[in-house]
């Protein structure tokens, strides 16, 4: 992943709930930034990019995610007070997407997906937890005739509280039922097996590999942050091996929809 420097603040984007911004970096691009002071903090960044980066894996269409290095000093003129504590917060390694420019949010009752990309999306959204992806909020962007998905800072819930975390690989996701894309998905049982091939132990690993150790907050469970990656792969690794578990409540819920 590329690593870029933050040189301008251009403009909050109020809609979220945890204030992303539109920033200009050092390589002349705009991007959405989101903050590592902001609401769940390094946690919503690791979620972002795990997520984001096994959905590109698998061939979904995920904005360019990219390394900010926001120095503390952009606080400096700007006049709104809650903007200057987050920016100042946030000062280091943060994450960002690439802006898309014109790009509408996916409207369910206008539009429509066909049932491989749907099925995909709402596969890996039931994998990863991602409960953020509903008709009311569907973080799919509409950008050059095709879907973008964005926002996965509210994915891999597990992680939030690392008791008996593993517990949680069989998880069936009660909250696909929610799912805006769930209703196109009729092809979850081959989808799983084609994901399944791609996803894989070393991919896992390859991504989580990434996570900043700064982001990785070690606590009582783990002796370092080799050591809590290891616990990121061991889930999302035992979460694969019993995909049965939210695949089988997928096409349960999408049942009492069509």
């Amino acid at each position: 992943m590329r690593t870029v420097q933050a040189t301008r603040y251009v403009t909050p984007l109020k809609e979220g709930g945890s204030l992303p911004a539109v920033i200009e970096a050092d390589d002349d691009g705009l991007y959405v930034l989101k903050f590592r002071g902001a609401g769940q903090g390094p946690k919503a960044l690791i979620a972002e990019l795990v997520v984001g980066e096994m959905a590109r894996a698998c061939g979904l269409p995920v904005p360019e995610i990219v390394f900010v290095h926001l120095d503390a000093e952009l606080a400096r003129t700007e006049p709104d007070p809650e903007i200057h504590d987050l920016i100042t917060a946030s000062a280091g390694l943060n994450l960002a997407l690439d802006y898309l420019p014109g790009s509408v949010m996916f409207n369910p009752v206008l539009q429509c997906v066909d049932e491989k990309l749907a099925s995909a999306v709402v596969w890996m959204d039931a994998y990863t937890t991602n409960i953020d992806r509903t008709a009311r909020n569907t973080n799919l962007l509409l950008w050059h005739k095709t879907l973008y998905l964005i926002d996965h800072g509210a994915a891999l819930y597990f992680h939030h509280s690392w008791h008996n975390y593993l517990e949680r690989c069989a998880d069936p996701f009660p909250w696909v039922r929610d799912h805006v894309l769930l209703r196109w998905a009729g092809r979850l049982k081959q989808t799983d097996a084609s994901m399944k091939e791609v996803i894989v132990p070393a991919l896992i690993e390859s991504i989580v590999a990434q996570i900043p150790p700064e982001w990785l907050s070690v606590d009582g469970n783990f002796a370092d942050a080799d050591d809590l990656r290891k616990a990121y792969h061991t889930y999302l690794t035992g979460r694969l091996d019993q995909s049965q578990c939210f695949v089988e409540e997928a096409i349960r819920a999408r049942s009492l929809l069509v």
